[in-house]
């Protein structure tokens, strides 16, 4: 495989190409506007993108021995697919899971599907984060259910106090990329 210098600079140009937007203004999920962008299903939908960032997450994970990664929907969704999938392949499985913006209505109605086992190490990832609000109602919900947070990944930090709220929280934290490595700046 190729090294991991040459597999971020890689998926930085795919997020480059397919995934920022610019010249516009955008709402955040944080209620702020902006005018850039990420929007990061057209890379973790994408093969290569799907391919390279599995792969650096899961170099990023292997000193925290998580059992378990995912986020809250509809982000982290892919990249738990993604992820869960290469670890197999990679003889280091590890499960994956979602959790969803508010509890299911019928069925199971349940928070978080699969459920995990109270003790689980889990990873929480995001496709982009701003202040971190996201990735810390996935946290709390997987905190409630018992489970362990071992770190928090994202692949976009938007350098706007995300890092911030996880060190409150003393969360270990760690972004593929930043937001200034596309020589944007919040606005």
């Amino acid at each position: 495989m190729k090294s991991c210098k040459n597999m971020k600079e890689k998926l930085k140009n795919l997020v480059r190409d397919k995934s920022l937007l610019s010249g516009a203004d955008f709402t955040l999920a944080s209620g702020e506007t902006s005018q850039y962008y990420f929007n990061m299903k057209n890379t973790t939908f994408d093969p290569e993108g799907s391919l390279l960032l599995s792969d650096l997450i899961l170099e990023l994970v292997e000193p925290y021995n998580v059992e378990s990664i995912g986020g809250l929907e509809m982000g982290a969704v892919p990249i738990a697919a993604a992820v869960t999938g290469r670890s197999f392949q990679k003889e280091r499985p590890i499960a994956g899971f979602f959790v969803r913006k508010q509890t299911k209505g019928h069925g199971t109605k349940s928070l978080i599907e699969p459920n995990q086992p109270a003790g689980t190490k889990v990873a929480v990832i995001e496709d982009v984060t701003t202040t971190g609000a996201s990735a810390l109602q996935a946290v709390d919900a997987v905190e409630a259910a018992g489970c362990e947070v071992s770190v928090v990944i994202t692949l976009v930090d938007r350098q706007e106090g995300a890092k911030e709220a996880f060190t409150r929280r003393n969360l270990p934290f760690h972004a593929l990329f930043r937001a200034s490595d596309f020589d944007v700046s919040a606005s």
